[in-house]
């Protein structure tokens, strides 16, 4: 239970729902507060979608390119997460996450499907590092 006495979730999130960004407010409208930074298990890839949010998906160990990726984590309001989720960009839903410490938490991931042609940006570790990037050039 979180301070109000009700039920949450931890939520990791790689993108546009992290602090600051353009979907942040999504977690606010729900009463959702941010818990820590963390970053996932060596596990995952990272793909921007047109430039305008990550996808990311879990592969099999060993498989590379992987890395761990930054995300920020939230302790979302279980009523809340739903109305979060169905405002996220298509492509993109609800999984368990693998944080570095072994925690398992659930998070935003995305399908596979959705990044087919898109541009890999695993290299960056992270959404963040990656819009820094893409502003500069």
């Amino acid at each position: 239970m979180d301070k109000q006495g009700k039920n949450s979730v931890l939520l990791a999130v790689n993108g546009t729902l992290m602090r600051g960004l353009e979907l942040e407010q999504n977690l606010l409208d729900v009463g959702a507060e941010f818990a820590f930074e963390s970053k996932t298990a060596d596990c995952y890839r990272l793909w921007s979608i047109r430039d305008q949010n990550p996808a990311m998906i879990r592969v099999a160990p060993g498989e590379l390119p992987s890395a761990k990726i930054d995300v920020e984590v939230w302790r979302v309001p279980a009523e809340g997460l739903a109305a979060v989720l169905l405002k996220e960009p298509e492509g993109l839903s609800v999984g368990k996450v693998m944080l570095e410490d072994g925690q398992m938490v659930l998070g935003v991931i995305g399908e596979p499907v959705l990044v087919k042609g898109m541009k890999e940006i695993t290299e960056y570790g992270g959404w963040r590092s990656y819009i820094k990037h893409i502003k500069v050039e």
